[in-house]
């Protein structure tokens, strides 16, 4: 075993692996093979297929820097929508304890104690006062 271990190690050297692009090609085939399977057209083969044969073109590429490049677009796109998801996530976690609000200033989101009522509040990032209001 550990012969064909160094054996698949060497044969990987300089080829660029997995990244977060290589994920989302996995799951955008993975969704594909599904919709081909509750309807069943060869289209959805084909979109399943290639899909994925791109993404093991990517993770058995040796062009380090084209790959690095495709990912850096990537990420500018998925950066947003994680980070947006992730705030969703936790307004959820901390509805009982926290209120998520924006600063009208800077737009920055500020994660608040609950305290009901009326108050001013500091924008740790531009130090701006504004108002808020909680209800409940």
């Amino acid at each position: 075993m550990g012969r064909f271990r160094e054996k698949l190690w060497t044969w990987m050297a300089g080829r660029y692996g997995i990244d977060s692009l290589y994920y989302a090609l996995l799951v955008l085939s993975l969704i594909f093979w599904i919709i081909q399977l509750i309807i069943p057209h060869w289209i959805w083969a084909v979109l399943c297929l290639t899909v994925l044969a791109f993404a093991i073109f990517r993770f058995l590429s040796r062009n380090r820097v084209r790959r690095a490049k495709e990912n850096a677009v990537w990420m500018k796109v998925w950066g947003p929508v994680k980070a947006w998801f992730r705030l969703q996530t936790n307004r959820l976690k901390d509805i009982r304890t926290r209120r998520y609000r924006r600063c009208p200033h800077c737009k920055a989101v500020l994660r608040l104690p609950v305290r009901r009522g009326g108050h001013t509040v500091t924008c740790p990032r531009c130090q701006t006062d504004f108002r808020v209001r909680i209800l409940f």
